[in-house]
């Protein structure tokens, strides 16, 4: 009744949080609605036992009952539903919140409800009933730290003493700390750390029960030093993984209550476990951090991996960093602890044994030394170089030994990694050269593993263009494609089968010689021919032109290994894709095209990666030529352009040239007709020379007179104009001499041969021209004789009819026109 009447007071006010609907699982597998209440946790009326009520919103009616219990399994989902399975009513039920916060709140109640229930079955302590608004606060009360359970015991100022009567009281204190808040697992490790005597007698304790092979009890202390783990303080930690309780800390992990059998993990660490020292550490510090260490990742990775949350497994990686820090720091500072470690590995005199663990000792303190800032990483590792980490490596990659050969790899690669210059500076040397042969031989050496993944890795790193210097670059480029390159194409050929119908491959070796090498090599070394395709063309140029490297490759058609012919594929688009002029000539010069389409046609119609392959190629090479004819087309356009730009200027040039040839020619005839002695009269009275033509007294037509203004010849003579129009052309050759000759009586024969092919003209210019000698003649020249072209045309003249009619005005134009032969100004 009081949680009735706690429901109903609490439905006037702000209840979002108390807000849920009740499913229930119905036989056909569908949830069906029940209602929507408020829901609560109180006692069950006349019982001591919690459960959870709901009330309906409405009339307050209870629309659930559920007693919490240890055995039923709750679930919540989506941060907003619990469910589980009641045992009354043998169906699944299930409640929706309104609010995830209200969902957390009674999943927290239940949660305390099932541990109280179960330690109270444990330890038959009788903790009496608590009242319920102890038990449970109201709905919106503020929670000290966040936390939404407090437990009975929090007012426990001390632990009790570890005893057998009192070890369930502890296991449910600091079971409740480690699942509550910060504070509570706080409260608890000040418990735990404040009682010095806390773990010398929970070991002794475990110790008497493992004699008595008291289980109970072991399996109470196994829940408790989880616990203790999952409270995730450094300080207990320093003491759990310490040489005086760690092995008894161990030992306790055994009795897995989940587990049937006793484990036996204090064993295995005893006798398999084994602390070698390729080098003696003399400080203590450095050599307990190596322990805890190593006890700190087994109980993280063997023993307790499903158990530890993220929160104290980051705080154990946190401590193992720290531990690798202070390690590497104090060996790397300890001058004669490095020295004697090189001069160890140098010597001749020690045994192979001896040596394989200080390259084994090199390593690990390498991987070590991540855990160190930046700058101390880069003073080590050149440290390192200068005492010649690099020689001793190289003899590692020599040995018969794969795992001494792994270990080599992996240190070039943390060297790479931090630096790589380092490497390269070395590699440039003349003891370095057979350093990179050594990696060249264990790219194409079967190691069994994927090792030749990681020597492609490193050669690949030492030929990276983009972080090569010049001096740098050059040297390595020449030295792998004059040395090595050949080496990797000999791999492919001898490797791959000849060329179907012929008795020998191309590279002349017989087919029973043929060498069998893994196909993952076989494509690591494509993979670093695309590379070299890429980042080195002019090289790649020159040497594969030379030898031929581009056929070699596609060689690899012919495998049986589809991803090698793909290899193949990708090789040959790498080489398309430079659009190098002479590389492309050289693929249609040897039809290299065949084996791809070849092996296009062998793969049918499946449609794979190869199929995909082909076609991409294809449709690139069609891309690029239709380029090319873009480019092609627009440069000839280009240039018709050009062209048809240069057409316009020129006639905008002829023009102008024409406006001022019509003022230029005024001239010439002006000076051809003072070199002629002839100055013709005009019926009006004025002369007619050329020199009063060009000084602009009077042109063809004196517009001075007024008479002469409102003329306009007849319609015979302009046709008979027109016709004369077609000698216009020798004029103008004839103007453009007379302006640029320096002298015109250096001109008189080639004007008088001029003068003379006019007789050749039609009948019409003839009358024309014979009008205007017959006018002339009225009046005689000033100057002198007349003209030879006046008496060329004297003679037909001379047949006119004496009828004949012309006006003085038609006269004077004729004769301007055979004088002067400029038709403009009559138009």
């Amino acid at each position: 009744m009081g949680a009735q009447g706690k429901a109903a007071g609490a439905a006037g006010g702000d209840t979002s949080l108390q807000r849920v609907k009740v499913y229930r699982l119905s036989a056909d597998g569908k949830w069906d609605d029940q209602g929507t209440g408020h829901v609560t946790v109180d006692y069950l009326e006349r019982s001591e036992d919690l459960g959870l009520f709901v009330y309906d919103e409405d009339d307050h009616d209870p629309l659930l009952m559920h007693r919490i219990s240890t055995d039923e399994i709750y679930r919540r989902q989506d941060e907003t539903i619990i469910s589980w399975r009641d045992p009354v009513l043998s169906t699944e039920l299930a409640l929706s919140f309104q609010e995830a916060t209200g969902c957390s709140y009674i999943w927290d109640h239940i949660c305390g409800v099932r541990r109280n229930l179960h330690f109270n079955a444990l330890s038959n302590i009788e903790i009496g009933p608590r009242p319920a608004t102890e038990a449970l606060p109201a709905f919106g009360a503020p929670q000290a730290n966040g936390d939404a359970y407090h437990v009975v015991n929090s007012e426990l100022r001390d632990l009790p003493l570890v005893e057998m009567s009192s070890l369930p009281m502890i296991l449910k204190t600091v079971v409740e700390g480690a699942e509550g808040g910060v504070a509570e697992q706080m409260r608890v490790t000040e418990l735990i750390l404040q009682d010095q005597y806390f773990f010398p007698k929970l070991i002794d304790l475990f110790r008497m029960s493992e004699d008595l092979e008291n289980f109970d009890t072991l399996h109470m202390i196994f829940k408790l030093v989880k616990g203790i783990i999952l409270l995730n303080n450094s300080q207990i930690f320093d003491k759990i993984f310490g040489d005086e309780f760690f092995m008894d800390i161990i030992g306790t992990l055994e009795y897995d209550p989940e587990v049937p059998q006793v484990q036996q993990h204090r064993a295995f660490l005893k006798k398999h476990v084994v602390f070698k020292e390729a080098i003696p550490i003399k400080d203590t510090i450095v050599l307990s951090k190596i322990h805890q260490t190593y006890r700190i990742g087994y109980l993280k990775d063997v023993i307790l991996p499903r158990v530890l949350d993220e929160a104290v497994v980051a705080n154990l990686n946190a401590i193992i960093n720290a531990n690798n820090a202070v390690v590497v720091s104090s060996l790397k500072d300890d001058t004669a602890f490095i020295q004697e470690l090189f001069v160890q590995m140098r010597s001749s005199a020690i045994s192979t044994d001896s040596k394989r663990n200080l390259v084994l000792f090199l390593q690990e303190f390498c991987n070590l030394s991540k855990s160190l800032q930046l700058v101390q990483q880069l003073r080590l590792f050149r440290d390192f170089v200068n005492e010649g980490i690099f020689d001793i490596i190289t003899d590692t990659l020599k040995s018969d030994d794969k795992k001494l050969v792994l270990t080599g790899t992996d240190m070039l690669i943390l060297f790479l990694n931090q630096d790589p210059n380092f490497l390269r500076t070395y590699v440039i040397q003349q003891e370095g050269n057979v350093l990179l042969g050594l990696l060249v031989k264990g790219m194409i050496t079967d190691f069994g593993d994927d090792m030749h993944c990681q020597f492609l890795e490193i050669i690949r790193s030492l030929l990276d263009s983009y972080n090569l210097s010049g001096s740098q670059r050059d040297t390595i480029i020449e030295i792998f494609f004059e040395k090595h390159l050949d080496q990797l194409i000999e791999v492919i050929t001898s490797s791959c089968p000849p060329k179907v119908g012929s008795k020998s491959d191309d590279s002349g070796g017989n087919v029973g010689a043929r060498v069998v090498t893994k196909p993952e090599i076989l494509s690591n070394i494509c993979e670093l021919l695309c590379f070299c395709v890429v980042h080195h063309p002019y090289r790649i140029k020159c040497s594969f032109l030379l030898n031929n490297v581009i056929e070699k490759v596609l060689y690899l058609t012919r495998r049986r290994e589809r991803y090698l012919v793909v290899a193949a594929v990708r090789f040959l688009r790498a080489i398309i894709s430079r659009n190098d002029e002479h590389l492309c000539r050289h693929i249609i010069k040897n039809n290299l095209l065949k084996p791809v389409v070849d092996a296009f046609i062998r793969n049918g119609n499946r449609y794979n990666l190869l199929h995909s392959a082909v076609l991409e190629l294809f449709e690139y090479i069609r891309k690029l030529i239709e380029n090319a004819e873009a480019r092609n087309s627009i440069n000839v356009d280009d240039s018709r352009k050009r062209i048809d730009d240069r057409a316009l200027e020129k006639e905008e040039e002829d023009y102008f040239n024409e406006e001022s040839d019509e003022e230029d020619s005024t001239s010439a005839l002006a000076s051809c007709s003072q070199n002629q002695h002839a100055q013709p009269v005009l019926p009006n009275g004025t002369g007619g020379s050329r020199s009063s033509i060009s000084s602009g007294s009077i042109g063809l037509v004196d517009y001075d007179d007024d008479d002469d203004d409102d003329y306009n010849p007849p319609p015979r003579i302009m046709q008979k104009i027109s016709a004369g129009e077609n000698k216009t052309e020798n004029f103008s050759k004839l103007k453009r001499r007379s302006i640029s000759s320096p002298n015109d009586n250096d001109e008189e024969p080639e004007r008088t041969k001029k003068c003379r092919a006019e007789k050749n003209l039609d009948g019409t210019t003839a009358v024309v021209a014979a009008c205007s000698n017959h006018g002339c003649s009225d009046s005689p020249s000033r100057n002198g004789p007349v003209p030879l072209v006046s008496n060329g045309l004297s003679e037909v003249a001379n047949s006119r009819s004496p009828n004949e009619q012309v006006s003085q005005s038609e006269k004077a134009v004729n004769s301007t026109e055979a004088n002067v032969s400029e038709p403009y100004s009559v138009r």
